[in-house]
């Protein structure tokens, strides 16, 4: 079987108080990229002695893998599928900020489900999930979601209008704790309640299942200053953005990847033209792939 795992784009991301788990609770809206790293499944081949293992194959990601932690999680609940051997042709770039680990996972975790032939298996999957990652449970069902707390909560929203993004990867590789830590010393961050009535305010404008564009302007992303200290590169890809015509540009997640929302593809195309960078990636955004 072949599974496309869409990359995650955060519209925004609003940050507030640190939890006492040590985790800061977020406001974000998520939303799925045509994008996607490309999995097939088949089964595993026997090792030496005749064992047949379960076997994770990724040639870009050295050391151990979120996919690999989440066939490991099955196992451990009681899952009983026949041993799997996963090859992971990885598109989305690596610690970008696009969560293509937890896009990975989570598209395990969905294979589980649709091949369960137990009637006595019945996990709570969205546990498993929230263990695996914070960006995990909301790419079990790939969809514009309004996410909530560490990650853990997920409100699935109504499909948006067509749009598209040019996305600007700089490269990779900023760590998601070092980007936090900086956020903390800067002081950055907001209010619990703040926080509630932003998830309210996008609840309504994601609602009417229009483009984000038409709401750019309630669209932010608060770890951007912290990212951007620490990579000042970033305020170089925002601005080529705007300059080249983004209605919005922010950094997803954590970053590095900075995004421009486009009305369509081909807005998207020309404005990737204009910048003449060969990190620019453009893709349809809004609607995840579907299995194969």
């Amino acid at each position: 079987m072949r599974i496309e795992a869409p990359a995650k784009l955060n519209l925004c991301l609003f940050l507030g108080p640190r939890r006492e788990d040590g985790l800061h609770s977020l406001c974000s809206l998520f939303e799925p990229l045509a994008l996607a790293d490309l999995i097939e499944v088949r089964p595993g081949e026997a090792a030496a002695g005749g064992a047949v293992p379960d076997e994770v194959v990724c040639a870009a990601v050295e050391g151990d893998n979120l996919a690999a932690e989440a066939l490991a999680a099955l196992r451990a609940c009681g899952w009983q599928h026949p041993p799997l051997r996963v090859e992971i042709a990885k598109r989305i770039p690596v610690a970008a900020g696009l969560g293509g680990g937890s896009a990975d996972a989570a598209a395990i975790l969905r294979f589980a489900r649709d091949r369960n032939e137990s009637a006595e298996w019945a996990p709570d999957l969205e546990e498993i999930a929230a263990e695996l990652g914070a960006d995990v449970p909301s790419q079990l069902v790939p969809a514009l979601s309004l996410v909530q707390g560490a990650g853990e909560r997920v409100e699935r929203l109504p499909e948006p209008a067509p749009h598209a993004v040019v996305l600007l990867s700089g490269g990779g590789g900023l760590s998601t704790a070092e980007v936090f830590a900086e956020a903390d010393r800067l002081g950055l961050g907001r209010g619990a309640a703040e926080l509630d009535e932003l998830a309210d305010r996008l609840r309504a404008a994601a609602g009417a299942a229009s483009s984000p564009i038409s709401y750019a302007a309630l669209l932010a992303n608060d770890l951007e200053p912290a990212a951007r200290s620490l990579r000042p590169e970033i305020g170089d890809a925002l601005d080529g953005l705007r300059e080249a015509g983004a209605p919005l540009a922010l950094l997803t997640g954590s970053g590095p990847t900075a995004f421009g929302l486009f009305p369509d593809l081909a807005a998207a195309e020309a404005a990737a033209a204009r910048l003449d960078r060969d990190d620019a990636i453009v893709c349809e955004a809004g609607r995840a792939p579907r299995a194969t």
